[in-house]
């Protein structure tokens, strides 16, 4: 009996809040993989000011692998600097494929390194670890996967363990292969950074340390509870707002895409798209402005569908939020985290920027869309290095 249709099977959550309960969720089928990728050394990258390759090598690492499949129907959840993807068994080898190719991409024109690791569920059940699934509606273009159980933090320990990560990382070892083989349709980055419509954007990474998912699930209601109570409802928090929601002109900002999308091409090619890219930006930000409708999209609408699209918060055994809001606020947070972290609840990690950067996949202009949200200058990786370091802290006493 084949299990490739288990996520697309999955019932539909329609609130966030329902993440934190452990009954709705559903084990990974034993044939699947769990695929985790992360850029090497990212908090140094980030230090060097390259926040945003990082950010879009890790969004990179999921359009190639949504793109094997006709329906885009698979879990996955976006790290920052990295992503995790639930796979059924026949992606294996095309998934492989495409990711040694990224890998090419992110070396010759990042000079960055992409950790690759492909890991059996079987594997994890054998090690008594869960992987369980459940989707919820974002919105009319985005189901989103939340995952929880502790399979998937074991399986990133794993790719990145010196000694374990041997039998399920990969590099790029095959000589013959082109960066053609990734296919980055639908993959954009044509956004400017997006400021705080109230004056910080806090990256929050939280990781609760009960010792079974129900305590678990209860300590995540109560942080996201207390988020709403602190930041009001999700037109609040969101950091994404249509007044902030401009196109970019920015030779620095469309590079990226243009080095990702053009792989090995010839000079002029890339040029020819950057400016493609940039025209397309102007007559978007014509038709947003006046609220125009072509074909089968209504330009007027567009931003709002951008923003119930993102994901600006999400659980994969973690949980993590970009949070807008003011500096008050943001202290009122960091003290009940601090309450919560000193009775052993959860450990946690933010950090605080003025504004946001969204990096976007786009896999039809009226159809599915998610636009990951990151915090501008580090966001989720240096939150990230100050959850470890709590985390080392509590172990040490």
């Amino acid at each position: 009996m084949s299990t490739a249709s288990f996520y697309s099977d999955l019932p539909e959550l329609n609130q966030f809040l329902a993440i934190t309960n452990p009954s709705h969720y559903q084990p990974v089928p034993r044939d699947w993989y769990v695929v985790i990728t992360d850029i090497v050394n990212s908090t140094q990258q980030v230090a060097a000011g390259k926040y945003r390759e990082v950010n879009f090598l890790g969004a990179s690492s999921i359009i190639v692998i949504l793109n094997l499949t006709s329906d885009h129907e698979l879990p996955f959840i976006f790290g920052g600097d990295g992503a995790s993807v639930l796979i059924p068994s026949t992606l294996y080898k095309p998934a492989q494929l495409s990711l040694l190719a990224l890998q090419q991409i992110a070396e010759a024109e990042f000079r960055m390194r992409l950790r690759v690791a492909m890991i059996p569920v079987a594997d994890l059940m054998d090690a008594n670890q869960t992987v369980a699934v459940a989707k919820v509606r974002i919105s009319d273009h985005y189901t989103q996967a939340a995952i929880i159980g502790g399979g998937l933090t074991y399986a990133t320990d794993l790719a990145k363990h010196p000694d374990q990560s041997y039998s399920y990382s990969y590099k790029n070892y095959l000589n013959e292969l082109s960066p053609e083989t990734a296919n980055f349709s639908g993959l954009e980055c044509r956004w400017q950074d997006i400021p705080s419509h109230h004056g910080e954007a806090v990256s929050l990474i939280a990781m609760a340390t009960g010792s079974d998912w129900q305590t678990n699930g209860q300590t995540y209601s109560q942080l996201i509870q207390e988020i709403y109570r602190i930041y009001g409802d999700d037109c609040q928090l969101n950091p994404v707002s249509p007044d902030k929601l401009r196109l970019s002109f920015s030779y620095q900002k469309l590079i990226t895409e243009t080095k990702v999308r053009t792989k090995s091409a010839r000079w002029w090619y890339r040029w020819l798209y950057l400016v493609m890219i940039w025209l397309g930006n102007l007559i978007g930000t014509i038709l947003m402005r006046y609220g125009i409708a072509t074909g089968e999209v209504d330009w007027g609408k567009y931003k709002a569908i951008v923003i119930g699209a993102t994901d600006y918060r999400k659980l994969d055994d973690i949980l993590k939020m970009v949070i807008s809001g003011t500096s008050t606020q943001r202290q009122l947070l960091e003290k009940f985290l601090e309450s919560q972290y000193r009775q052993g609840k959860l450990v946690y990690g933010i950090h605080v920027s003025d504004r946001v950067l969204m990096t976007c996949l786009v896999l039809g202009r009226n159809g599915q869309h998610v636009h990951f949200i990151d915090g501008a200058d580090g966001g989720y990786t240096l939150a990230a290095s100050a959850m470890k370091a709590r985390l080392a802290h509590l172990v040490k006493t």
